[in-house]
């Protein structure tokens, strides 16, 4: 049934289109205009919907899955990761804190490794704290995982100020670039694309990351994402818009699998 679904789905992809302007008027111009307008919010819409239609779908794919299968690829990806050369060589990374009650995948064995000290820690370790409703959303340094608290919704996330009272460092604010981002999602492809949950707050935050190092001439992150087996599905079935920030790649149970180049070249695979 899945398969079916989405085999329907990618046969009705949305090309974002607009017309050839050819300057026979003033009133023409206009009206090309308004119709490009038009269309390009239609063909927005379209997307969006799809999107959501695509999120209810994997939601009840992941809720399907048996919770011990689904601990043993928590335990895969992490020991995946937490063994790979490109993750034992960073020296900073932005990394999700899952949450068990959105179907994410486990990150505290990862998290747990990041904190403790050197020689099997000792990185440098950004987590997300949602500031707005307005896709707004910083990633802040934690030393240890006490640093976590609740929020509203019972996601864990750190306090602006630590202990001492002092303002966590922003990843933003810092003065050395971030190695690795590893991305929680709903759905992935192997051509880079991801379907978040619909607040957009990691496409904001990775554009406005991403734009911060090329303006100061920094290397930019890997991004790479944790999956499923489950949520990986076939290229071009996820729809996406100019303002969707593709990974460099995924890590499932099976493996690691470079989409970029610079994943290519940095993963050494």
């Amino acid at each position: 049934m899945m398969t079916q679904w989405y085999t329907r789905a990618a046969a009705k992809g949305v090309v974002i289109s607009g017309q050839l302007w050819q300057p026979n008027s003033m009133l023409r111009m206009s009206t090309n205009c308004n119709n490009d307008n038009t269309n390009n919010r239609d063909d927005l819409n379209s997307i969006f919907k799809q999107k959501r239609i695509l999120r209810t779908q994997v939601r009840k794919t992941l809720k399907a899955i048996d919770p011990s299968l689904r601990s043993q690829q928590d335990n895969a990806i992490q020991d995946i990761i937490l063994g790979a050369p490109w993750f034992k060589s960073s020296l900073r990374l932005c990394a999700y804190i899952s949450c068990s009650a959105l179907r994410e995948v486990d990150t505290f064995k990862l998290l747990s490794q990041i904190l403790q000290p050197p020689p099997s820690g000792g990185k440098k370790l950004y987590v997300p704290r949602v500031e707005d409703k307005n896709s707004n959303m910083r990633m802040l340094n934690v030393s240890r995982i006490d640093d976590l608290v609740a929020n509203s919704m019972n996601i864990l996330e750190p306090d602006p100020v630590d202990a001492d009272g002092n303002a966590r460092e922003d990843v933003l604010q810092a003065n050395e670039p971030v190695d690795i981002l590893l991305l929680p999602g709903l759905a992935f492809d192997k051509s880079g694309r991801r379907l978040g949950r619909g607040g957009g707050y990691y496409d904001t935050f990775l554009k406005n990351y991403q734009d911060l190092a090329e303006t100061r001439n920094w290397k930019q992150p890997l991004l790479v994402a944790l999956s499923y087996s489950q949520q990986i599905l076939d290229d071009g079935v996820i729809p996406v818009t100019s303002t969707d920030v593709l990974v460099d790649a995924l890590v499932s149970p099976e493996g690691v699998i470079p989409i970029s180049s610079a994943a290519f070249n940095r993963m050494d695979i």
